[in-house]
């Protein structure tokens, strides 16, 4: 399997260029599962399907942006998948009185892919953006994983969380999510795809020397994520390759660089 996530910056920019090139790179890629964050769903405006095209089943958030400066009205959360798609909801990630003016939420979609990968539980995880809300980034992340621990148990399956999480593996939102912090006494342990592949290599999603990126010392760098939740003997689905995308030259389409994560089914679970 192999699955890619992007924060897609939009309809900002040079968006038609942007998008053309958006197509050919995922067609090359060959993606199964994709996620993709600031994606523009409203009205006569349904951005994932003209980026994917016809070949996958896409799922939307309702959770969506009213507009703002250099943004349309409607800009959120997609993903998308080759294989069917069965069930589909969101988190609320409005948990404190700062989360108002950001479309924060989790899609939660249930891909239903064959053997012997099965049912993949895919969330989207969008939080707060804002550089000193990590406080809320580590109350949505519990939640998120919460509301997982709940639908695991009912409905098994590999479960994999992944998106633009605005924090970066030294965050506590991040910690607790790969199992180094404890949040009101609940605990998880998902594996970053990135720190599997590549253990002494520091990850860059968000540069300055991202032709496209607007804040030249943003201080959180490595902010885009794939994550596979772990049973009693580690993670469900082994990375076996994690590489940086639409990076270079014109692929690079955004204000942010995405992953691509190539996953076998581990034998534990097999």
């Amino acid at each position: 399997m192999r699955f890619v996530t992007l924060n897609t910056w939009g309809m900002r920019g040079e968006w038609k260029e942007r998008e053309a090139r958006f197509r050919e790179r995922v067609e090359q890629l060959a993606p199964d599962i994709l996620t993709l964050q600031e994606t523009v769903h409203a009205p006569g405006n349904q951005q994932a399907r003209r980026l994917l095209g016809d070949g996958f089943h896409i799922a939307e958030a309702r959770e969506r942006e009213p507009g703002r400066v250099g943004a349309p009205p409607g800009q959120g959360i997609s993903a998308a998948s080759r294989w069917p798609v069965g069930r589909v909801f969101e988190v609320d990630l409005n948990l404190t009185e700062r989360t108002g003016d950001f479309a924060c939420t989790c899609l939660v979609t249930e891909i239903l892919a064959p053997q012997p990968l099965g049912r993949i539980w895919v969330a989207n995880h969008f939080p707060d953006y804002q550089l000193d809300h990590e406080r809320e980034r580590r109350l949505q992340a519990a939640a998120v994983a919460r509301q997982l621990e709940e639908i695991v148990a009912a409905s098994p399956g590999h479960v994999v969380i992944a998106g633009d999480m605005d924090a970066d593996a030294g965050a506590d939102s991040i910690r607790f999510l790969t199992g180094r912090h404890v949040v009101d006494d609940f605990s998880v342990c998902y594996r970053d795809a990135w720190e599997a592949v590549h253990p002494h290599e520091r990850l860059t999603t968000y540069s300055p020397s991202n032709p496209h990126q607007r804040d030249p010392d943003w201080p959180f760098r490595g902010i885009d994520h794939v994550m596979v939740r772990c049973a009693v003997a580690g993670p469900t689905l082994l990375a076996t390759s994690c590489m940086r995308v639409f990076d270079r030259g014109p692929d690079t389409v955004s204000d942010h660089y995405g992953l691509a994560v190539d996953y076998e089914v581990a034998p534990s679970s097999s």
